[in-house]
């Protein structure tokens, strides 16, 4: 009986060991099957981001600081009327580590870091043999489908414009977009980013290289990594047509030599706009431009900068092209066409030694001033934050980590002593806090682009907005102007009433040089995708006189700190008059 017991006791310690090794064998194949498909998806990225630059994102993310302050939901609580510096800055302070704000940033950080996440995994998931075979090129499309060509993100092979869309990229959207603007092929690369142009590449590959799904359609190709999936879009221009817009710029004198100045032309009886604009708009310029028979087409210069216009009489009869006015004198239009002149970008090839901020209260023109910074510098622009609706506008720093110093300049609407001792350098952007206030109430309530509707205007939400807001633009000044190690002060005003002067004042702090062509074209680009559209609220005063009271203090306040650091005072129009 006891030799039994002890055979029996001896089987089972023998089955436990087994049990153990095998299940440490499994756990240890499994991890290293996660390991091995952790490093394919990030080998093999749609996109060619490298792991380091992934995994810095997700890191950044979770650390403090990196919700924009602008996406918040609850607004800040607002304090009352502060009048000196030391008391802005500690309502600031308190109201940044209140509970309720806490809680509000630590909820949208995990969405957003879920949102991204799932983004990631799903750009850098390597598409099977058998779903590409279920891809169609034609099916449902109005335009034809050309082939599958090579694409170099240092030489565009369609040099026309350019769109993104990270979720909703389709090869519809995008033929639709280039057929509006006249160009004639539409190719699309990574499932999500659309080129125009039109000139037809000339280096085809295999038609299995362009791999990618859209990002907004199953089934259907978008190209691939370096690769363009191309499509004529003539079947849609006859309905496009009756959208484009072609924008009167002027009458100017004519220079001396048209043809030296202008790169195409075209001689013709009977001559009209729209056949002018439209031999213009096919041979990729920007400008048409008129006298009698004659039509010019080619880009703002220093010869013919567009800055001095003429007199319209002296033009009068030549919209026909029925009168040259003895020669002197020219029509000048704008065709759907982009000036692409600037808007090649790219990262800086080494790492900055100076780490420069772009701040700004938001609704300042944040976005449009890195829209002009990117395009008169050609480097992309970094942010504090991730905003996937601007990445997919065109700000592909947007994705980078922003302490990797490969962007000319990082967005930030953060203030206090920390965050901002972070930076070498700013420049701060400073906006009537009346249109900033109602600037980012539209960006709250309807996005970038749009307008909030009265509803919103004449609810609670509005003067709880206002007094939570504008102690926050009065406090975000006065911090940069108390630690801001080096500043250059940029109304926004003022940039939009002299573009290129303030432009070359924040390119040259930058320590960037900048063609006068390159300027031109920026100008000739000053609202890229950033104006916004929609039906805009209707004339009535949303600020109240209490309110009023409360802001002009607040200006007062900051006009006297920037006179105290011997910047130029506020401009007299911020306080309503």
């Amino acid at each position: 009986m006891a030799k039994a017991f002890f055979r029996l006791q001896k089987f089972l310690r023998r089955t436990q060991f087994l049990l153990l090794f095998l299940t440490a064998a499994y756990l240890m194949a499994g991890s290293l099957l996660l390991l091995q498909r952790t490093r394919l998806i990030i080998q093999q990225g749609s996109r060619g981001t490298s792991a380091s630059q992934a995994l810095a994102v997700l890191d950044g993310m979770a650390g403090a600081g990196i919700m924009d302050p602008g996406m918040l939901q609850n607004p800040r609580p607002g304090p009352r009327l502060l009048v000196g510096m030391d008391a802005l800055q500690e309502s600031a302070l308190g109201q940044r580590h209140s509970p309720r704000w806490l809680v509000s940033r630590n909820s949208e950080l995990r969405q957003l870091r879920r949102r991204w996440f799932h983004r990631f995994i799903s750009d850098q998931e390597p598409m099977q043999t058998e779903g590409f075979k279920a891809m169609k090129h034609t099916a449902e499309h109005e335009g034809t489908y050309v082939g599958c060509f090579s694409d170099d993100s240092r030489e565009r092979t369609l040099k026309g414009a350019v769109f993104y869309d990270l979720r909703k990229m389709t090869v519809s959207h995008c033929q639709e977009a280039c057929a509006e603007r006249a160009y004639t092929y539409a190719g699309l690369a990574y499932g999500a980013e659309c080129y125009c142009g039109n000139k037809l590449p000339t280096t085809a590959s295999k038609p299995e290289e362009c791999n990618s799904e859209c990002k907004g359609e199953k089934g259907s190709v978008c190209g691939g990594v370096n690769r363009l999936s191309v499509y004529r879009v003539e079947e849609l221009q006859a309905g496009a047509r009756r959208r484009r817009n072609v924008i009167y710029r002027g009458c100017f004198r004519a220079p001396a030599n048209l043809t030296d100045t202008f790169p195409a032309s075209l001689i013709q009886p009977n001559l009209t706009v729209e056949m002018c604009s439209e031999f213009c708009s096919k041979k990729e310029f920007p400008l048409a431009v008129l006298r009698a028979r004659e039509c010019y087409c080619g880009y703002a210069t220093g010869r013919f900068s567009l800055h001095n216009g003429a007199d319209a009489l002296l033009c009068s009869g030549l919209h026909n092209a029925s009168s040259a006015a003895k020669g002197q004198y020219c029509l000048v239009y704008q065709t759907p066409v982009q000036d692409t002149r600037c808007t090649d970008r790219k990262f800086l090839t080494t790492k900055s030694k100076v780490f420069v901020a772009l701040s700004s209260f938001p609704g300042a023109g944040n976005t449009w001033a890195r829209h002009l910074i990117e395009h008169a510098t050609g480097y992309y622009t970094g942010s504090y934050y991730f905003d996937g609706a601007l990445y997919n506008k065109g700000f592909k720093g947007e994705k980078d980590h922003w302490r990797s110093r490969r962007t000319i300049c990082v967005k930030t609407h953060e203030s206090g002593k920390t965050e901002i001792e972070m930076f070498d350098s700013a420049i701060l952007l400073i906006r009537n806090p009346y249109k900033s206030l109602m600037a980012e109430f539209n960006r709250k309530y309807a996005g970038h682009l749009g307008y909030a509707t009265d509803r919103n205007w004449k609810s609670k939400e509005w003067p709880d907005f206002v007094n939570s807001y504008a102690s926050w633009w009065a406090s975000h000044v006065l911090d940069w102007l108390k630690y801001g190690k080096r500043l250059l002060i940029i109304h926004y005003e003022d940039l939009k009433q002299s573009l290129i002067p303030k432009l070359k004042e924040m390119v040259e702090f930058l320590n960037m040089t900048v063609t006068e062509d390159r300027l031109l074209c920026v100008e000739n680009n000053r609202d890229g995708n950033f104006k916004r559209s929609g039906a805009k609220q209707k004339d009535f005063e949303p600020f109240t006189q209490e309110m009023k009271n409360l802001i002009n203090r607040y200006i007062l306040t900051v006009d006297e700190a920037l006179r105290g650091r011997n910047f130029t005072g506020l401009p007299r129009e911020y306080v309503p008059r």
